[in-house]
């Protein structure tokens, strides 16, 4: 069961300054229903139609996600023209999902609220920057985080549950871990931020995502199906 309760919210609102927000999830729904697994599924396809399929070790070819199947090839091809090729076709795949990608409930007034207080945001994903770039701009949300938007480059620099993009963000906002958040709705996202020393609060819109967070170790008191409850926190805070 997913709850919008959240444990001391208050609390949490009051102690953040610095707040990282995952992209996938949290902000909006970039690939809807399915469509990430008809991503991977175009993405070995063209391996295959090149006779390229064996480059993907046995992990790879288990993936029903594009990002996995992407680091699959990428740590056996590390700088490879194959891995920028198939970075670049899922950035592709990115920017037109994100033409008509849905906002995830109550995301844009808590991010323009909690800029408008004094916090200082970021986007810290695995998603193409380039893709929450575009996204951005379509809400009119850009300038709540510019410039502190940090994602999956064509170098492929580790991504999460690394923590690299995390620290990057942390380090050019000059933020401290312990005044920080992290809204991430994956287990990937959570292990980023436990190995970077921020607090995370999950978002689960469904009770499926929900349980994969806490079988990743994510209380449930941490975890929410609506962002409404820190929105009204920061209402009645300010």
């Amino acid at each position: 069961m997913v709850t919008s309760r959240i444990e001391n919210v208050r609390e949490l609102v009051a102690r953040t300054r610095y707040v990282l927000f995952g992209f996938d999830g949290p902000i909006c729904r970039l690939f809807p229903g399915h469509s990430a697994e008809a991503v991977a599924r175009v993405q070995a396809e063209w391996l295959t139609e090149r006779g390229l399929y064996a480059v993907l070790t046995e992990e790879g070819r288990g993936h029903r996600d594009p990002y996995g199947m992407l680091t699959a090839v990428a740590r056996r091809h590390p700088g490879s023209e194959l891995v920028a090729e198939l970075e670049e076709r899922l950035t592709r795949f990115e920017l037109t999902a994100a033409r008509t990608a849905m906002p995830t409930a109550y995301a844009d007034p808590l991010i323009r609220t909690w800029t408008a207080v004094g916090a200082k945001l970021a986007v810290a994903t695995d998603n193409s920057v380039r893709t929450v770039t575009s996204y951005l701009d379509s809400r009119r949300l850009t300038p709540c985080f510019a410039p502190h938007v940090y994602g999956r480059m064509p170098d492929l620099s580790p991504l999460k549950p690394h923590p690299a993009i995390l620290e990057r963000a942390l380090n050019e906002m000059g933020a401290v871990p312990e005044a920080s958040l992290m809204i991430g709705g994956t287990p990937s996202d959570h292990a980023a931020a436990h190995r970077a020393g921020v607090r995370f609060l999950g978002y689960a819109r469904n009770p499926s995502r929900a349980r994969l967070l806490h079988e990743a170790g994510v209380p449930p008191q941490t975890v929410t199906a609506s962002l409404e409850p820190l929105l009204s926190a920061l209402r009645e805070r300010f």
